[in-house]
């Protein structure tokens, strides 16, 4: 996509039309224009980086802001549950935030008993599409960047399932300014982060914007409720019940993938292939825990919160991943919206379309 292209922002009609999808429409998707066609090899071209520009945070909100893309970006990601965005073009649509990432496929398995509904409950096996990425331009080992990694469940375990089918989405996040950590194996991605502004750096005005444009189109703008994926397959008679916080956390025994300023996307790929080997060779598997004690302590945007009692109650492994434009410019995943009480869905703050 050309610097200056940013898609369709906005909601369109392809958004208002959208009934579900097939788990294989949306992989087959992702993997169909990877950047590389074989990862590893000498000859493979760079993997692309992404800007997020300070400029870009201020598009079409001059004169009167009918256009403010960032805000109809916003608005969007939250009312629009569509899994894949084309466009006119068929160029997708840019991403302010999260430009450069990686998308996994695997499966979440919920393994221990649990109190909670839907797609939380003990025996849960659903596919899963994710991207990991990062917030905002940083790649590399060595450098402040906040780790990311987003998913969609869909309720089946036939990758050919022939019935498009509505997928729940969840968001996990390091720290929104950003953080230090070296390795994906050390990060704690929680779907409620801390928040240390200043670590933008120059693009301190970035966090700003964000939080006052999030907070403007969805109450909250750190966290992302767990509703979803707690009333995916449930009868609608059933009360909801999610979970408060979850966290996923890398397997103690994956491997640490070593490189000084090493690429996150490489180092996912490494964790699952071997270079210039186009077969998957190994998994990449996260723990899912879930707590409902926690506090926080929000000073003029900065935000600290502490948790008690996690608890471990599935695992989600990923056994495939591409790097490609459509995983940067196409895939879509729905921001859970805001819920006054998070198991009313009476109580939304926002109507999806």
């Amino acid at each position: 996509m050309e610097p200056e292209h940013f898609g369709i922002e906005q909601i369109t009609e392809e958004d208002r039309a959208y009934a579900g999808s097939r788990y294989a429409e949306v992989r087959d998707a992702l993997f169909a224009h990877p950047y590389q066609a074989v990862w590893g090899l000498e000859s493979a071209p760079p993997l692309p980086r992404y800007e997020t520009t300070v400029a870009s945070f201020f598009r079409g909100l001059l004169p009167f802001g009918r256009r403010y893309l960032f805000r109809q970006a916003s608005e969007r990601t939250v009312d629009s549950h569509a899994d894949l965005r084309w466009g006119p073009d068929r160029k997708g649509f840019r991403r302010f935030l999260h430009p450069n990432g990686i998308c996994l496929t695997g499966l979440w398995e919920i393994t221990e008993a649990t109190e909670y509904s839907g797609y939380f409950r003990q025996g849960s096996r659903a596919l899963t599409i994710g991207r990991y990425s990062t917030c905002c331009t940083e790649t590399r080992r060595g450098h402040v960047r906040s780790l990311a990694l987003v998913g969609k469940l869909y309720p089946t375990t036939d990758p050919d399932h022939a019935e498009p089918l509505r997928a729940a989405n969840f968001f996990t996040q390091e720290d929104i300014g950003g953080d230090h950590t070296a390795y994906i194996n050390d990060a704690e991605l929680r779907n409620a982060p801390n928040v240390s502004p200043w670590r933008r750096g120059k693009a301190l005005l970035t966090i700003v914007v964000e939080g006052i444009v999030f907070t403007l189109t969805d109450k909250q703008a750190t966290l992302r409720q767990l509703h979803q994926i707690a009333e995916l397959g449930k009868p609608s008679s059933e009360p909801t019940r999610a979970p408060t916080f979850m966290r996923l956390l890398v397997a103690a025994e994956q491997p640490r993938i070593e490189g000084e300023a090493l690429d996150f996307r490489d180092e996912i790929m490494a964790q699952i292939f071997d270079k210039g080997d186009p077969a998957p060779k190994r998994k990449l598997a996260f723990h899912i825990e879930v707590t409902d004690e926690g506090t926080e302590r929000n000073i003029l945007g900065y935000v600290r919160r502490r948790f008690r009692n996690w608890r471990r109650i599935g695992k989600l492994t990923f056994d495939d991943a591409v790097a490609s434009y459509n995983s940067d410019f196409v895939v879509h995943f729905n921001h859970p919206g805001w819920r006054d009480d998070k198991n009313d869905p009476a109580t939304a703050h926002r109507r999806s379309i």
